[in-house]
């Protein structure tokens, strides 16, 4: 038959890690046919001369729980190169749910996920009770990414317990195994997975902590024994890392699933996360399977006077115009007498809000953005020398780019002032590239892009400290397909699905974050776009060219583990 599709001539990095070779790629309706040089005309041919051809990047870690119910496109992800997505991370999401709980999941979704209230009220269409229910919705609707799911703890627990679990009192026998029952039917129905969250950072905006924050082991422990296949994501403080870690092992020991954590470095213990390497390290070699979460580069709030937070957010000057459109605020905060005023002003807001005034972590974004800044480039640093004061420095870079300007505030993976630990980190071979976030904190980040900037930033742009393409590649395709169970995509071989990416890697640029209003009600999100794509294929067929999307939807819900 005649090929539907042929790329032609470009340079293959088949997700493998093997080294890039030459070739040609032949695709009949969502599968790869065949790889070698001169292939047959198809009906349509791409020339990939001095392009990067690759499979589609996998993002394991993503918060696209409320967009996949209101729209097709799962950007800023798909923007850049990602053509499957797992969402339901955290144990936040929307299913189960009575028709009672709704509210208190949006609640917390907006806590947790930064997400507003209205934008979720608006949008969610509610067209689900049970997490069955859930992926039927989505199976009726058309992406431009496959979609995969997960099983969220909160939503579990509340569905089961009520107010008692979002109280987070401790479940009845009953109560633990009508969870382990649900989880259950959630995975037969297609779930690759089942998440949970015992962090303090995650609660509601009036202050409430998670349901799932000090859930006991035999509760997480029955989940996943009941669970028969997925993984086990979970996002912990560590807080006591030895009692924590041995906690998630005997869960992997008790159930066989895979369990997946979170790493990362925080200021506070900056080589805690060696530790917890450590613990990781030990667990594999004893024939369990347990993997480590880490992000291409910090995590980090942006800052800005159209975003959610800024520096001068807690002063009562800026509250009394906080909630004014952003055109009618930029008319006060241009002029010299408010300026001074707000400056002047002391800071108002718990000792988390006050981070913004991290002064020495604080730097210019630009575009484009520079997610690796030395310590000269801070505003502190910038302040001292100008002989002026870091608010009056911060307050004038903000001004510009029409009061569009961003600041950048790395929060974990930073301690040292670069990204030497974040190198180590991916460079384990214990650990998945994820932690990209999309869909979620869409007012204060855009780390969707951890994608695109692994391969600019690791194997070009650093100048020091690179990986070899055929690796980076390889932890953004094959390696977090496989992690997850979907073994037909992550890798360019015939007889799997055509995920593609066609790069242009000399070209390939991250573009600095803009806020857009394209949200239910008006609201408003940080996306960022990535230059350099030639085009994006999912399932045989084109769905981005040169950054522009085409009419084609061929992103499905994904139902459970895929084989070759």
């Amino acid at each position: 038959m005649t090929p539907s599709l042929v790329i032609r001539n470009g340079t293959i990095v088949d997700g493998s890690g093997s080294e890039p070779y030459q070739a040609d790629i032949a695709i009949n309706g969502r599968t790869i046919t065949a790889i070698g040089p001169n292939l047959p005309k198809g009906m349509e041919d791409i020339d990939a001369t001095g392009r990067l051809v690759t499979p589609g990047f996998v993002d394991v870690h993503t918060h696209y729980d409320a967009q996949v119910t209101w729209s097709g496109r799962l950007s800023p992800s798909s923007w850049n190169g990602v053509t499957t997505v797992l969402l339901g991370n955290c144990g936040v999401g929307f299913a189960p749910c009575h028709p009672g709980q709704r509210d208190m999941l949006v609640k917390l979704m907006e806590g947790v996920e930064d997400i507003p209230e209205v934008v979720l009220t608006e949008g969610l269409p509610w067209n689900w009770h049970s997490f069955p229910n859930f992926l039927d919705a989505l199976d009726q609707n058309q992406y431009d990414t496959d979609i995969a799911t997960q099983v969220p703890h909160a939503a579990l627990r509340v569905y089961v317990m009520g107010q008692r679990g979002a109280d987070r009192e401790p479940a009845t026998p009953a109560d633990r195994a009508r969870m382990a029952a649900l989880t259950q039917e959630g995975i037969a129905a297609g779930a690759l997975g089942f998440s949970t969250s015992r962090t303090l950072n995650h609660r509601t905006l009036d202050g409430q902590h998670i349901p799932t924050l000090h859930a006991e082991e035999r509760e997480l422990t029955e989940i996943a024994a009941a669970m028969g296949a997925g993984w086990v994501q979970i996002v912990s403080d560590f807080d006591d890392p030895d009692h924590e870690f041995n906690l998630f092992r005997r869960v992997a020991e008790a159930s066989g699933r895979p369990v997946t954590l979170t790493l990362l470095q925080s200021d506070a213990r900056p080589d805690g996360w060696r530790d917890l390497l450590r613990h990781i390290e030990h667990a594999n070699a004893d024939g369990h399977r347990i993997t480590g979460q880490v992000r291409s580069r910090p995590t980090s709030v942006l800052l800005g006077f159209e975003l959610s937070q800024n520096p001068f957010m807690g002063r009562p000057a800026y509250k009394a115009i906080a909630a004014l459109p952003f055109p009618e605020r930029m008319r006060h905060l241009r002029d010299p007498a408010f300026r001074e005023t707000l400056i002047a002003e002391p800071f108002h807001g718990s000792k988390r809000s006050q981070r913004v005034l991290r002064w020495d972590r604080m730097f210019p974004l630009g575009d484009p953005p520079n997610y690796e800044p030395t310590p000269d480039q801070s505003v502190a640093a910038r302040a001292a020398r100008e002989g002026r004061s870091p608010d009056a420095v911060a307050y004038d870079l903000l001004l510009e780019n029409d009061g569009k300007a961003i600041l950048y505030l790395p929060t974990t993976n930073y301690a040292a002032g670069n990204l030497d630990v974040v190198r180590d980190m991916i460079a384990h071979p214990d650990t998945l590239l994820g932690l990209g976030d999309g869909g979620a904190h869409v007012g204060i980040m855009c780390d969707a892009t951890a994608t695109s900037y692994a391969l600019t930033h690791w194997t070009r742009d650093r100048g020091r400290g690179l990986f070899p393409i055929a690796f980076v590649i390889k932890r953004l395709t094959r390696d977090n397909a496989a992690a997850i169970g979907l073994l037909d995509r992550g890798l360019l071989k015939p007889g799997l699905k055509a995920d593609i990416n066609i790069i242009d890697y000399d070209r390939l640029l991250l573009r600095g974050p803009e806020i857009v209003y394209d949200l239910p009600a008006g609201g408003k999100r940080l996306v960022q776009r990535t230059e350099g794509f030639d085009a994006t294929i999912v399932s045989g067929q084109v769905v981005y060219r040169h950054g522009e999307a085409t009419s084609a939807l061929p992103g499905r819900l994904v139902r459970g583990a895929q084989g070759v």
